[in-house]
């Protein structure tokens, strides 16, 4: 008897259905599907093994091992990454300057061409100007030694120190002997190592600089991916003000050293120090770079050679330093610094400190940018967020 085609139509989709309906519903917990196949004559499984005490400690133990292992690898290329700091340090200090060469409708990959090269152009410039003004008074200052040890020693109180513990005899041996660079280095050939590892360390940071610079739009954006898509145009703007952030100190820190110098320079000239004025004035704009302490050490290096070379320039050189510093930290500092980092004083400090601890010079120079981004973070996200709660 014929059927009714549209019948078995509507028969055959409905039994699809069903068939799909069973196929993807789950199987009742402890149903058949569930029991683990396994040959009757090897008898029944235990537990399963990963709740095993032994397992949980062998893989524990073996994490530390790998945590230990991948320490000691980026322990191990310490320096390398130091390097790497320094030039994305000094990368997002000239952006800026690239930036507002892009705002002249200058090509970025040439505005960071010119940048760099006016940099180089720059330090190349000082280098053949001023050092071997430099080298003459340094080589002078080393034949001054003598001299100020027999000042010295005409003190009376000195005289007896001296007497006992034969100090400034061995300092004018080791100052004058012509053998303490060589002693500090490690021979000649370690002085040839350590200008070579210099030059090397320079290269390597002026060509990651460039890098850096030239792709710092892709950079930038590659890491803002990284964020969820609801959140990532604030983290752009929070990353961007944080790389305004350190270029502006670096420029403040370069405004303040050239302050530091430059005062320097004429003050040596006013009080009598000319033969030492260009070596003096460059050892107190760089030592000013480091944060804290570099002023600090340099109005210290100044005033006791001003005292050897004659009581009252000495005293002159201290009483200077003592006014500008405070000129510097109250008047200079502040006004330069006030547009890019905002940290207080104990930050300052603190950030400094451990900066310096953990990484020499180059800690101290980047605790305070650092600070500064740490507390812009927590300002404007862990504060809201706890205020929220």
């Amino acid at each position: 008897m014929p059927q009714d085609p549209h019948v078995r139509a509507d028969d055959g989709a409905d039994a699809l259905v069903d068939s799909v309906s069973e196929a993807t519903e789950a199987p009742e917990e402890g149903s058949e599907a569930d029991a683990p196949t396994h040959d009757p004559e090897l008898g029944t499984p235990g537990p399963p093994f990963r709740r095993s005490p032994f397992l949980i400690g062998f893989f524990g133990a073996l994490g530390a091992f790998v945590a230990w292992w991948l320490g000691s690898l980026v322990l191990s290329i310490g320096s390398t990454l130091v390097l790497l700091v320094v030039a994305m340090f000094l990368a997002a200090g000239l952006n800026p300057a690239v930036e507002a060469l892009e705002k002249r409708h200058v090509k970025r990959g040439l505005a960071v061409l010119l940048v760099i090269v006016g940099v180089l152009v720059a330090f190349t410039g000082f280098a053949f100007a001023l050092v071997p003004v430099i080298t003459d008074q340094v080589t002078a200052i080393g034949q001054s030694v003598p001299g100020w040890v027999d000042q010295l020693e005409s003190n009376d109180r000195i005289r007896e120190i001296n007497d006992q513990f034969d100090i400034l005899t061995k300092v004018q041996d080791f100052v004058t002997g012509g053998s303490f660079i060589s002693s500090i280095f490690g021979g000649v050939l370690g002085v040839g190592i350590a200008i070579f590892s210099a030059l090397a360390n320079v290269f390597f940071v002026v060509v990651l600089t460039l890098y850096f610079l030239a792709s710092m739009r892709a950079t930038k954006h590659a890491l803002y991916q990284l964020a969820p898509a609801s959140r990532r145009d604030r983290v752009s703007r929070l990353g961007d003000k944080v790389l305004a952030s350190v270029g502006g100190y670096v420029a403040g820190a370069f405004v303040v050293a050239t302050c530091a110098g430059l005062s320097s320079l004429i003050f040596f000239f006013v009080v009598g120090l000319s033969e030492y004025a260009f070596a003096l004035a460059f050892v107190v704009a760089l030592l000013d770079v480091i944060p804290m302490v570099g002023a600090t050490l340099g109005a210290v290096v100044v005033t006791l050679i001003g005292f050897a070379v004659d009581p009252t320039i000495g005293l002159a050189c201290l009483v200077f330093y003592l006014v500008y510093q405070q000129v510097e930290n109250y008047f200079i500092y502040p006004r330069v610094m006030s547009r890019s980092v905002d940290v207080p004083g104990v930050v300052t400090v603190i950030a400094a400190l451990v900066g310096a601890a953990l990484l020499g010079v180059v800690g101290a120079l980047l605790a305070i940018p650092t600070a500064s981004a740490l507390l812009m973070l927590a300002r404007e996200v862990l504060i809201p967020r706890q205020d929220a709660r």
